[in-house]
């Protein structure tokens, strides 16, 4: 009798049932859960935007919607740990002691800030989840402006005025935010144009290029500044 593949069955073959050539599930603590959660929902979110349904996200873990809201009893709980997770536990304190430290001079604070800003700052699911909250209900973009507003943008103004020569003390004008805000708006641009609209930077080859425009950037603020405030 002459064999073939389709009259030889190999006796360990038929042996072994479904049930065990099926993946054992790892079992996760309460804790790696709530962690693979929140890991999965920052890139749902910048993704697909904060608008993004839960049962969506769901469906991504392989996890029931009753177990996401055993974690996180509302969307708006779990959102908040998003905007913890990525944008205040980005917050460098080392940033105010920098713009404090008499040493340096004001174009020195300025370089060093927001070239660490721009490198800790422009990630994907930062930018994007910053941009998709102001196109929807504000609830992680306005926490995060007031945190610019407290925090930054006066040491920036005080270090600004000194740049210009101004030994005024009082809190900042409309005028001097806006013009700041300028700077500002313009080194996040960078992110936005690698994450949201898929353009590289100018000379992207060059591994100094985004050190260089921010710099250049700087320069023409303060120069600026210079010119009009002082």
């Amino acid at each position: 009798m002459r064999f073939t593949e389709d009259n030889v069955t190999s006796p360990n073959t038929a042996e072994i049932s479904e049930d065990s050539m099926a993946p054992t599930r790892k079992r996760m603590g309460t804790a790696e859960r709530k962690r693979q959660i929140l890991d999965s929902a920052i890139q749902f979110f910048a993704r697909n935007g904060i608008d993004g349904q839960l049962r969506n996200l769901s469906k991504e873990l392989g996890i029931t919607h009753t177990l996401l809201y055993h974690y996180f009893p509302t969307k708006d709980a779990l959102i908040q740990e998003v905007y913890k997770e990525v944008f205040e536990s980005r917050w460098k304190p080392e940033w105010e002691e920098l713009l404090d430290d008499e040493s340096l001079t004001p174009e020195e604070k300025f370089n060093a800030f927001y070239l660490d800003y721009s490198n800790t700052v422009l990630t994907y699911d930062f930018v994007r989840i910053l941009i998709f909250s102001g196109l929807s209900d504000h609830s992680i973009s306005d926490r995060f402006f007031e945190l610019l507003r407290t925090r930054l943008l006066p040491r920036l103004i005080r270090e600004t005025r000194k740049y210009c020569g101004i030994s005024d003390t009082s809190k900042p004008t409309q005028r001097e935010l806006e013009f700041l805000m300028g700077l500002h708006g313009g080194v996040f641009y960078i992110g936005m144009r690698r994450w949201i609209y898929g353009q590289a930077i100018y000379a992207a080859e060059s591994p100094n290029t985004e050190q260089e425009i921010i710099r250049d950037r700087v320069q023409s603020y303060l120069h600026s500044a210079k010119s009009l405030f002082a």
